[in-house]
């Protein structure tokens, strides 16, 4: 008799048929199981919307970070962002149940917390600035979601993009408060060791800049003593640390679509810690780098 299991998913990124054989192939039933999926559910891939309609299917079920793409895909809604050239997410913004699903988007969450087996797991998209605590970045990540769902969110979204403030101030406000949130959150891989961010780096852990690391490596990093799961870096790909899982293994690009089943025995990777067991599909390219 199968019992009940956490699973971790990386980017989607609007491949349904490939998030379908992953779930075929972990044996998942929303009457037993629970999806922690770790953003960028739509966008580059082919049907972003199948994606959408699939997971509102699972009710609680299916427990959603917001990345970078979801929160483009909100700004487009909204008209206060143009679609990029490598955009797919028309069959979203085209369809008669729009509505329903932009809505159910707006409540899906920027950070989510689980205690497994005893281990403190933080979630996010991209990444937490060295300086937050779990409690601060989940507490960050409350003002953002109050946001997405209140009255204000065109506004909220036409004032959140741009690369400034670089650095986290508690004494922040407005607009600038909210977009280093966000831009940690949902952009971040570099920072330097007092977490100024860079955004114009993109590639792997060994192209960071001089004077960056990548943020989880920062010396004192104040979440060090949990497990981070996080997507966003497919040029990062799969990494396994007692306080790091990165989860975004390039689905969209022909790399690979990744699921953690969490709890019992480690059976992936020699580190002592949070157990789980790591399961892949690979999938066909929806977009090449570029």
């Amino acid at each position: 008799m199968n019992t009940m299991a956490l699973y971790l998913i990386g980017d989607v990124q609007g491949c349904d048929s490939a998030l379908q054989r992953l779930l075929d192939e972990i044996s998942f039933s929303a009457s037993r199981d629970t999806l922690y999926l770790l953003g960028d559910l739509v966008n580059r891939g082919p049907d972003s919307a199948g994606v959408l309609r699939r997971l509102m299917t699972y009710g609680s079920a299916a427990q959603c970070l917001l990345g970078n793409h979801d929160l483009h895909l909100l700004a487009l809604s909204q008209g206060v962002r143009k679609p990029g050239r490598h955009d797919t997410l028309n069959n979203i913004l085209d369809a008669p149940d729009r509505s329903t699903m932009l809505e159910w988007l707006r409540w899906q969450h920027m950070a989510m917390f689980r205690k497994i087996d005893g281990h403190d797991l933080l979630m996010v998209h991209a990444g937490v600035l060295p300086s937050w605590t779990t409690s601060q970045t989940l507490a960050l990540a409350a003002e953002v979601e109050a946001i997405l769902r209140g009255p204000t969110l065109g506004e909220f979204l036409e004032q959140m993009y741009g690369d400034e403030p670089y650095d986290w101030n508690d004494a922040l406000t407005g607009a600038d408060r909210m977009r280093v949130i966000v831009n940690s959150l949902t952009r971040m891989r570099f920072c330097n060791a007092v977490g100024r961010m860079e955004f114009a780096s993109k590639e792997g852990r060994a192209a960071a800049p001089p004077g960056y690391m990548p943020w989880f490596d920062v010396p004192g990093r104040q979440t060090a003593n949990n497990t981070l799961a996080f997507g966003h870096w497919s040029t990062l790909g799969w990494l396994d640390r007692t306080d790091v899982l990165s989860m975004d293994t390039g689905c969209v690009w022909g790399g690979c679509l990744s699921a953690l089943r969490l709890g019992g025995k480690r059976v992936s990777g020699n580190a002592t810690g949070l157990g789980y067991e790591l399961i892949q599909i690979q999938c066909d390219a929806a977009q090449q780098p570029g």
